[in-house]
């Protein structure tokens, strides 16, 4: 019996958010809203939105001994994550400067820190937690070799979700072990880099199948989501909602499947529920305090893919937000 659905493997960071009516071009300076500091990282992210669902959830990370790592270590056990994999000092938290203008879109730089130093020795050290778990979820804000390790240390039945963010070329050890391997354009677009061929997510997946991953899933936005494997290639509607910032939906998406896939579903019915789960999302600002309730998507699951843009637990067409927005960013 596994004590954990899903184990993250990532980064944890300090959002420094601020609102702006635009980005700013090269040598430019805009003036923005006051600064807002919100626990965030892709791994933190992810752990955050699994137990937010239900999910009996682990986080290996390294924070710095700080005011930062202190806010992200309280933000992790209010949501229910099993901090014990969670390393502490060698550099200071990692942080994430963020910009959202008014349609919800983001800009985002990260600076690593303490997470560039989550080595592969951190991973074996880890051993139990992998054997302890039915999913192990990672991104590409920690090294790459670390990632690797996180591979060679699955235990025999579990399964391996990457989300490859920020997107570099991937090793074939790497790609092998995805199940799936889950990206947006932009990231496709990378780790296919000269194998590029074709304008359609089908043409994408197909080929980034062909490199080897088991399964892949591609993210698009308003439109839901495609999903890819050996049996073929299907489209997942999503819900449309009004968003006011995108910035976590991603994670969340990717924290919702893996939980979904840990629980027996197949790959199409987990994206679709991940695809509501980034969804309800959107319609908050912020990353980790975005993240649903269980009930609150079963909420939005009131709406059918198509009907007309509304929040969870509101009625179609609510005007609480703006920007239409899908739940697969």
């Amino acid at each position: 019996m596994y004590d954990y659905d899903l184990l993250v493997v990532g980064s944890a960071n300090a959002d420094l958010v601020i609102g702006v009516e635009r980005r700013p071009g090269a040598g430019e300076t805009v003036l923005g809203s006051d600064l807002a500091v919100h626990p965030g990282g892709k791994g933190a992210n992810q752990a955050v939105a699994a137990a937010r669902l239900g999910a009996r959830t682990a986080l290996l990370a390294r924070v710095g001994d700080d005011d930062h790592g202190r806010l992200l270590l309280d933000s992790q056990r209010e949501a229910g994550v099993d901090t014990v994999g969670v390393l502490v000092g060698d550099a200071p938290t990692g942080v994430a400067l963020i910009t959202v203008d008014p349609s919800g879109d983001n800009s985002i730089v990260v600076s690593p820190g303490a997470n560039g130093r989550l080595t592969p020795g951190d991973v074996s050290a880890a051993g139990c937690l992998f054997q302890s778990s039915k999913v192990v979820s990672t991104q590409l804000e920690i090294p790459l070799e670390t990632v690797v390790e996180v591979v060679r240390n699955l235990a025999p039945d579990s399964r391996f979700v990457l989300n490859p963010s920020p997107p570099r070329p991937l090793p074939p050890e790497v790609l092998a072990a995805c199940d799936p391997l889950i990206v947006n354009e932009h990231e496709a677009k990378v780790i296919l880099g000269d194998s590029a061929v074709g304008d359609t997510p089908e043409d994408w997946a197909r080929i980034l199948l062909a490199k080897g991953p088991r399964s892949v899933v591609v993210t698009l936005g308003s439109e839901g989501a495609l999903v890819a494997s050996a049996e073929g290639v299907s489209r997942v509607a999503s819900v449309k909602v009004r968003a006011v910032d995108t910035t976590g939906a991603g994670d969340a998406f990717t924290a919702a499947l893996a939980y979904r896939l840990g629980a027996g579903e197949s790959l199409a019915e987990a994206a679709a529920y991940a695809a509501r789960v980034g969804a309800a999302t959107v319609t908050k600002r912020g990353a980790q305090e975005s993240f649903p309730t269980a009930a609150e998507v079963t909420a939005l699951c009131g709406a059918a893919p198509g009907d007309k843009p509304r929040t969870p637990g509101r009625g179609p067409g609510s005007d609480s937000a703006s920007g239409e927005q899908g739940g697969a960013a």
